[in-house]
């Protein structure tokens, strides 16, 4: 292996970058290995012994020490989550170094890791929101300037009965609904690269149905091509991120609920209703992993653990178990 202790943290920083990008990482997703490499990196710089500006740290320079010194400083103001994060980050960039002969070893096995609990669902409140939603986008309201309830119902239908992340919705495309009527299913392009099949039943498959004969008749049949986007804004354009972030919150609003949608997560709470819903109706965690496209079992545990805890919390306020106090150390006759 050549020495190259000498080169830069900046520069191999924007190599690993590079390398990565082949993987088609999203643009947040992208944005945030650099703000974790890079806010690291500045802090290993100011504890370096002399301190150092960040564009003069070389990789040679980044010991165990160094590195558990400068991820003690990051953590002080961070959520555990957000440090496991920027851990994972640094782990795979060393890795990348380790590969590419630049360094002969991996210091992050030695930086303590926290242990980030599983995010909790947040799933719409109130049993009949994902109707009363679902309905409300259906009735074209006067006052919507171009009202498409078709294309807004596909939304809502596509993440609240098929459990779609908000990146998987904005790469579906027309062809991705495949198979015979009855035995349809989405083709879904998951999350870090893990694609995997959706069933689709007659109600979701005829409210797709509807979606596209809309669609021909506002912009004309070559715009449902099989490798047409199947979502697009109200000119024709394939939807982005933030329309489709747009769309979701005036549905919220038009039908009222804002109020039972849990903060921070706005869409991702369609997803987190299908899960939930799949938990209460009996479904195991290994057929929920398989159908949210989760990395782990134990995301999907979480949906089956809070379903649990729920139903347990109902049969505990029903009043007559109050009734039952005193009553099971009585006497028998």
């Amino acid at each position: 292996m050549h020495d190259k202790s000498g080169e830069t943290v900046v520069g191999l920083i924007e190599e690993f970058l590079t390398a990565r990008a082949t993987r088609k990482p999203s643009p947040h997703t992208q944005a945030a290995y650099r703000r974790d490499l890079t806010a690291v990196a500045a802090l290993a710089a100011g504890l370096a012994t002399p301190p150092l500006p960040l564009d003069h740290l070389r990789v040679g320079s980044l010991s165990p020490s160094l590195m558990r010194a400068a991820f003690a400083g990051f953590a002080t103001d961070r959520a555990a989550a957000s440090v496991g994060r920027a851990w994972s980050t640094w782990n795979g960039f060393f890795a990348f170094l380790v590969v590419e002969q630049v360094v002969p070893g991996n210091p992050m096995p030695a930086v303590g890791r926290p242990r980030s609990p599983l995010p909790q669902p947040k799933p719409l409140r109130g049993e009949d929101t994902p109707e009363r939603l679902l309905a409300s986008a259906a009735r074209a309201e006067g006052r919507q300037r171009d009202p498409w309830p078709e294309r807004d119902v596909a939304v809502l239908a596509l993440a609240l009965c098929a459990g779609l992340r908000l990146s998987e919705l904005l790469a579906l495309r027309v062809g991705s609904l495949a198979g015979r009527p009855g035995e349809r299913r989405l083709e879904v392009a998951g999350k870090g690269g893990r694609p995997r099949m959706v069933p689709v039943e007659p109600d979701l498959d005829a409210v797709l149905a509807q979606h596209l004969d809309s669609r021909v008749r506002r912009f004309g049949a070559r715009t449902v091509r099989p490798d047409s986007p199947l979502l697009v804004d109200r000119r024709g354009e394939p939807l982005r991120r933030g329309g489709l972030q747009y769309l979701v919150e005036s549905c919220y609003r038009r039908a009222g609920i804002g109020d039972r949608v849990p903060r921070g997560a706005r869409l991702h709470a369609l997803r987190h209703t299908f899960a939930t819903r799949l938990a209460e109706d009996g479904a195991g965690a290994a057929e929920i992993m398989r159908l949210l496209g989760h990395a782990s079992l134990a995301s999907s545990q979480t949906y089956i653990e809070v379903t649990a805890g729920q139903q347990r919390d109902a049969v505990r306020s029903n009043r007559t178990n109050r009734a039952l106090i005193g009553l099971a150390g009585g006497q028998t006759g």
